[in-house]
């Protein structure tokens, strides 16, 4: 395959966005290869020389990607309503500012060895010196650009103190699919750093979703999605595909790089949208992602984003330094079988013997645990070992037959996607009260109370309402 190959029929951001703004672009890259490493200006060119004191209090407010499981499930709305497994459990776009993570208190058993691990290595101070022009022999083991100031400082301190078991998971899971993602990006001539923004998309979870509705590993829109050729509907999300995915991340990435040619900016990009980033560049006068965080111009959570990255990818690629364990974790590996007609995933367990939940893990992206009706040739991921017997026993399997997909409904023009055969539902967002929703749909609190069995003011995000019989 190809470094810069182009799914057909799909234009690239290049030509998507030269109309966006006139202007020129700050910079384009080569098809050579591999790609250099990029000289964005440091961030800052002060790094503390001692860590902060550990009795500051921490933040008043916990991020998005904190949220309890109970208070995370409103966040699969609409598009998500008939796949339960599609909630926000893993993190958001939404990051909190550093000055409250370097607030961060150590965790209980933590303080002794937390004051030495705070400072990174001496190779990223090392290499904070040679962006700012200081002369150094030494070749440093990143290869993307990393800087030192006090955002990274606190994103380091954040991932190691205030959610370090969950990021040690993180770190485990993107370890199970690591060789995937890195023969991806090879492909694509990528620089295999860049796998560790999947840890602050997602922490490489298949079903994480967020509350702008970004789902999978890569945390892709559906507009965006399709553009990259992923599928997107009520029987199948590709944003899901560890593989299909990565193929995307990895075109969206070199896209994004050829049109802002550094990949600070690109993954500013990535996170705010091309646009956003490009009338930022042109409304600064500016050249760098450094220029324009010290701007207006991005919001917050775009500033934070690329810091946040980095800092990941410190700890990533020094885990033994801040504590986190290095365990042999299977890689993720997988046999495809031919599958011609709908099949649930019970249905393939009960006649080869293969695990219910280990199929679900393999094709995360089959929304409803069954092979899409419209594919006369779905490819199905199975265990390594298992194709042959799964294609002898597959005949045995009955035809999966699909409950009705929910159809829209019209409401003051605009469109639901919560009707069923038996009427119509909606399903209750985050903010919604009984009072808004009978307004929205132009019937009496009294009548939504009484085709819900609602004695109380009271309902639950998440939940879903009968609006009519």
């Amino acid at each position: 395959m190809h470094a810069r190959f182009s799914s057909a029929g799909v234009p690239p951001l290049s030509l998507l966005f030269a109309c966006l703004l006139s202007v020129s672009s700050p910079g384009s890259a080569g098809a050579e290869s591999p790609i250099p490493m990029q000289t964005e200006p440091a961030l800052t060119s002060e790094v503390p020389a001692v860590p902060l004191p550990d009795s500051l209090q921490p933040p008043a407010q916990e991020p998005d990607y904190l949220l309890e499981e109970e208070d995370r499930t409103a966040a699969a709305e609409s598009e998500a309503a008939e796949d339960p497994a599609a909630v926000a459990s893993e993190p958001s776009t939404e990051i909190p500012p550093a000055e409250a993570l370097l607030q961060l208190k150590p965790l209980s058993g933590t303080t002794a060895r937390f004051a030495d691990l705070l400072t990174p290595p001496a190779e990223v101070i090392q290499e904070a010196a040679v962006e700012q022009g200081s002369e150094s022999d030494n070749v440093s083991e990143y290869n993307v650009p990393i800087v030192l100031d006090p955002s990274v400082q606190g994103h380091i301190r954040f991932f190691n103190v205030a959610i370090r078991n969950r990021f040690e998971q993180w770190l485990i899971r993107l370890s199970h699919y690591r060789p995937l993602v890195d023969s991806i990006f090879s492909e694509f001539q990528l620089p295999s750093d860049l796998i560790y923004l999947s840890l602050v998309e997602s922490g490489f979870n298949p079903h994480a979703y967020s509350r702008a509705r970004a789902a999978g590993p890569w945390q892709f829109m559906k507009g965006t999605a399709k553009v990259y050729g992923l599928r997107v509907d009520s029987y199948v999300d590709e944003r899901r595909d560890p593989v299909k995915s990565t193929v995307a991340a990895a075109r969206y990435l070199r896209d994004l790089y050829d049109l802002f040619g550094t990949w600070p900016l690109a993954m500013a990009a990535y996170n705010a949208g091309e646009g956003k980033v490009m009338r930022a560049l042109h409304t600064a006068q500016a050249e760098s992602f450094s220029d324009i965080a010290k701007t207006r111009l991005i919001r917050r959570e775009t500033k934070e984003y690329v810091p946040r990255f980095m800092a990941a990818t410190i700890i990533a690629k020094n885990p033994d330094r801040y504590g986190f364990p290095q365990n042999d974790v299977r890689p993720h590996q997988f046999e495809e079988v031919v599958v011609r007609r709908p099949i649930h995933f019970k249905a393939i367990a009960n006649v080869t013997g293969i695990s219910y939940q280990e199929l679900k893990v393999l094709n995360p992206e089959l929304r409803r645990d069954a092979t899409p009706p419209d594919d006369p040739e779905y490819h199905l991921k199975v265990p390594v070992g298992t194709r042959e017997k799964v294609e002898q026993l597959l005949e045995r399997a009955p035809t999966h037959k699909f409950p009705p997909l929910p159809m829209p409904v019209q409401v003051k023009g605009r469109h639901f996607k919560n009707e069923t055969d038996s009427g119509h539902w909606y399903r209750v967002r985050v903010g919604d009260s009984l009072e808004k929703i009978a307004k929205r749909f132009n019937i009496s609190v009294k009548t939504l109370k009484s085709n819900n069995n609602l004695t109380g003011p009271t309902i639950k995000a998440g939940s879903r309402l009968v609006i009519a019989n």
